[in-house]
């Protein structure tokens, strides 16, 4: 243990991976904040008792993602918040692994609320067959498993993934993999201490009506309505 970081024996990647993900979750959960240096190369792999290149590649890692920065001499230091890629679907994993910013929270429901009415409205234009038979397909698995289950999360990721995928913009397709995880690590976030306080498909089936009818600004209130309940929802589990 190292600061208070615990990585499990392991090889290759999956050592690596334990080493950053554990680093993350404690960057994220503010364990080490911004400006803070890491214990050094040396230091950090035999208190880990892991190799000195696994330890390095874990720092790419973060690295990669915003979370840190390391140059010779300086070591490696944790970077200010605003470089930090909070769109990063690991990222936002190890943000909700421990109890979230509200800040982060609030973020990221202001990022859905700008992006995804107006994706539901070009994809109430522009969506094919197949893209409307995997919404439906989607909010059909939604509502076979609920939103208590990993497959119901898994359908929501897929049905938001979709309608993003129906907008035939490459720069929201992109976007997809964020959104998605957005929508999974809070809905899961919502269930911590008790159950949804309410059932949120619904919601769902209005977007999905108003794309398959081809009227974009009906699936647009609609999707600005899904999300903003939403965030009600969150708010309330999280009391305020």
């Amino acid at each position: 243990m190292v600061d208070g970081v615990r990585v499990p024996r392991g090889t290759g990647r999956r050592l690596h991976g334990g080493i950053a993900r554990k680093l993350g979750i404690a960057i994220l959960s503010g364990e080490y904040v911004p400006g803070q240096v890491l214990s050094g190369e040396v230091a950090f792999s035999e208190a880990l008792d892991v190799s000195r290149s696994a330890y390095r590649e874990a720092v790419r890692v973060l690295a990669a993602k915003g979370l840190v920065e390391s140059r010779p001499k300086a070591g490696t230091r944790v970077l200010p918040r605003d470089r930090w890629n909070l769109l990063d679907p690991e990222v936002l994993a190890w943000a909700f692994s421990g109890e979230p910013d509200r800040d982060l929270i609030r973020g990221l429901f202001e990022l859905r609320a700008i992006v995804e009415p107006a994706a539901a409205a070009l994809a109430a234009e522009r969506r094919d067959r197949v893209q409307l038979k995997a919404m439906k397909d989607a909010l059909a698995a939604m509502t076979r498993h609920t939103l208590a289950s990993e497959a119901g999360r898994a359908a929501d990721r897929d049905f938001h993934n979709a309608i993003l995928h129906a907008t035939g913009n490459p720069a929201l397709m992109v976007l997809s993999a964020s959104i998605g995880a957005a929508v999974n690590w809070t809905t899961q976030f919502k269930q911590r201490q008790r159950a949804l306080p309410r059932n949120p498909i619904p919601d769902h089936r209005v977007v999905l009506d108003a794309i398959a009818a081809g009227d974009g600004p009906a699936a647009s209130a609609a999707m600005r309505t899904l999300v903003d309940l939403a965030l009600e929802d969150t708010q309330l589990s999280i009391g305020g």
